[in-house]
């Protein structure tokens, strides 16, 4: 909203000053600034409110040392991080920007679900929560929304021949017209040289008009994405401050990705894809990463609140949706290893126990405990030690994915 007043300030009135709202970078910053600011001193009142109204985490019993201590802890933490991120994404962003949109549509989706999870949790004494069904329609709900916008939506395009920069080491880059934008389903490969793949591909033998017929492929595959990474982030969310601290690292490097991809100089530079619009997203992911730091001022060891699905299930949500808009999403299994691996302990512990169990007549574990951060805990690492590996292992990946940009 503030966005539009200073865009009449500087163009109706010509207020001095004014102008410096058309830069992301400038909005970026004011972004990050004040979301923390909400999340770090209106957090505390989140916090005491939800203390008031005896919103506690009921701990299982897992065997861990430390773990009854957390027992009455204020959850549904989520709100702050869902909050101070609205709200400077309400004043700063371009508020008709359908990339802007979707992840709004995101963050209010996927906060509701996991806030109803949380809900029966807590108030409905129950401890399974919202049935894994209902959280898995929710997500496909969420995955077919945003998969028909970005396939149908007519703002969704991509620039893949971009004039090559001249002048660069006069520091400005003079480029001839720029063909037209178009409509695709193109994405990009990793550390690959010609790094760009079209899912309409996939279904070429369906005859000359099979480009017609690529949703059937993209949403699909969009679905997949959301409902994956919103479930290891969920899973993520255990111990103090792991999930809000490797999840910032990673939405970082997809602020990056979002800046540099939508900016037509920087893209013909490093001879990448350009997507236009999609360079206001960088003013959400400031937003974000700022209601995540700030998040973590009360969830660090020994955490004053937890996240709870609120928060984990909407940070998973956002990630798969920014990956996916800024055609990043093949880099997610390199980006968001840490929500794979806790993922990928899970699924391996419980088919390995159910086949033991079926051949040998007794379950055996391949960890001491899933998912992954568990085990740790269980082999007697502190859980601030554990957390602190992880956030490494996430500083290392996202460098990795960030340098895919010219290492191909």
């Amino acid at each position: 909203m503030l966005y539009y007043l200073f865009e009449y300030l500087d163009h109706t009135l010509d207020v001095p000053g004014a102008g410096v709202f058309q830069y992301i970078t400038f909005r970026s910053a004011l972004a990050i600034i004040l979301s923390l600011l909400i999340s770090t001193i209106y957090g505390k009142k989140i916090i005491q409110f939800l203390r008031k109204q005896q919103v506690g985490e009921s701990i299982r019993q897992l065997g861990l040392e430390g773990q009854q201590e957390k027992a009455g802890t204020p959850t549904m933490g989520g709100l702050i991080i869902i909050i101070a991120t609205l709200v400077p994404v309400l004043l700063l962003t371009k508020l008709n920007n359908i990339y802007i949109i979707l992840l709004i549509v995101t963050t209010l989706w996927m906060g509701a679900i996991g806030f109803i999870d949380d809900y029966i949790k807590i108030f409905k004494k129950d401890k399974a929560g919202l049935k894994g069904i209902f959280k898995v329609i929710g997500q496909v709900g969420l995955g077919v929304i945003v998969g028909c916008v970005l396939y149908f939506h007519p703002a969704v395009t991509i620039r893949t021949q971009l004039p090559q920069s001249v002048s660069i080491n006069q520091h400005q880059a003079q480029v001839s017209p720029a063909p037209q934008d178009e409509k695709s389903t193109a994405t990009t490969i990793p550390f690959v040289k010609n790094n760009q793949l079209d899912y309409a591909e996939f279904i070429s033998w369906m005859g000359d008009d099979y480009r017609d017929w690529a949703w059937l492929i993209f949403i699909p595959i969009v679905i997949f994405i959301i409902t994956a990474i919103s479930n290891g982030a969920n899973l993520t969310d255990g111990i103090d401050g792991l999930a809000a601290g490797t999840s910032a690292i990673s939405v970082v490097a997809l602020g990056i990705f979002t800046f540099v991809s939508g900016n037509i100089m920087l893209c013909s530079y490093l001879n990448i894809m350009y997507i236009p619009n999609s360079g206001e997203m960088t003013v959400f992911i400031s937003a974000f990463v700022g209601a995540l730091v700030g998040f973590l001022w009360y969830n660090s060891y020994p955490a004053t609140v937890f996240m709870g699905d609120t928060g984990s299930l909407t940070i998973g949500g956002i990630i798969a949706v920014l990956a996916i808009s800024v055609r990043k999403e093949m880099l997610l299994p390199v980006l968001c290893a840490i929500f794979f691996a806790e993922n990928l302990s899970v699924v391996m512990q419980v088919a390995y126990f159910k086949y033991t169990k079926k051949r040998f007549g007794e379950g055996k574990r391949i960890f001491l405990m899933a998912p992954l951060h568990h085990h740790y805990q269980k082999k007697g690492y502190h859980e601030s030690k554990i957390v602190t590996r992880f956030w490494i292992v996430a500083i290392l990946l996202a460098i990795v994915s960030i340098i895919t940009l010219k290492l191909r």
